[in-house]
């Protein structure tokens, strides 16, 4: 596995441990509909919450979580809704960031709740 994506899985696996001190039941992760992926979908306090996981090494150019772009929140959208309807999910959903740097051996979390809304069609 390369070392970006090796990078990656550390940095979704401490957003889950981190969501699950903030009392957060992680329900699935790394959750595929055909060539989409959810990093985590979670329950909490009656809610759905997507999660999408930006994970990287030092503060560069841009925040991690600007990677988050309009054709990004459309496969996630998709991805949710596929979700949604697979287990007939009833519960209000939202969508969350985390942000996750791994700097100087400290993983830094930034979690953005209520991130985006899923586009309107």
């Amino acid at each position: 596995m390369a070392k970006h994506n090796i990078l990656g899985k550390e940095g979704e696996k401490v957003a889950r441990n981190y969501l699950i001190n903030k009392g957060y039941t992680i329900l699935e992760y790394n959750w595929h509909s055909s060539h989409k992926e959810l990093d985590i979908i979670a329950g909490y306090e009656g809610w759905i919450v997507i999660v999408e996981v930006k994970t990287r090494t030092g503060y560069t150019y841009e925040p991690p979580e600007d990677a988050v772009n309009q054709l990004k929140i459309n496969r996630i959208a998709k991805a949710a809704h596929h979700y949604i309807c697979l287990y007939g999910i009833d519960e209000p959903v939202r969508f969350d960031i985390i942000s996750v740097v791994f700097e100087n051996g400290i993983w830094n979390i930034e979690h953005f709740e209520d991130a985006f809304l899923a586009p309107y069609k």
